[in-house]
C-alpha cells in the first residue's frame, strides 16, 4: 500500500465550492470508511484542499479522485503525488 497527496485547487467561486460541500464531505468520510482516505484539511488561505491517502497503485488514487463531488461538479482540479515518507513522528506514524 502505498501513500499520496491528493491536492485539490478550486476552480470555481466560493459559493458554488460551498454548494457542494455536504456532498464532498460524504465522499470523505464513505472514503475514510473503507480505508482509503486517511486525513483532509482546507489550504489556507482557502484555495483548494489536501488529502491524504493509501492506494495499490497512483492510478487507483487518481480513479477515486475524480469520482470526488467537487471535481466531478467542476469546482476543483485534482494533482496526485505518490509520496514515499522516510520519516513520520510517532503521532502520525500509521500514514506509512
Amino acid at each position: 500500500m502505498a501513500s499520496f497527496i491528493v491536492s485539490l485547487r478550486y476552480i470555481a467561486p466560493i459559493a458554488q465550492v460551498d454548494a457542494l460541500m455536504d456532498a464532498h464531505v460524504a465522499w470523505l468520510r464513505a472514503n475514510h470508511e473503507s480505508g482509503v482516505l486517511v486525513g483532509w484539511g482546507r489550504k489556507v488561505p482557502r484555495e483548494g484542499g489536501i488529502v491524504l491517502a493509501k492506494g495499490e497503485s497512483l492510478d487507483a488514487v487518481k480513479a477515486l479522485a475524480m469520482q470526488d463531488p467537487f471535481v466531478k461538479g467542476g469546482v476543483a482540479e485534482i494533482d496526485v503525488i505518490e509520496w514515499a515518507p522516510s520519516f513520520l513522528d510517532e503521532s502520525i506514524a500509521g500514514l506509512k
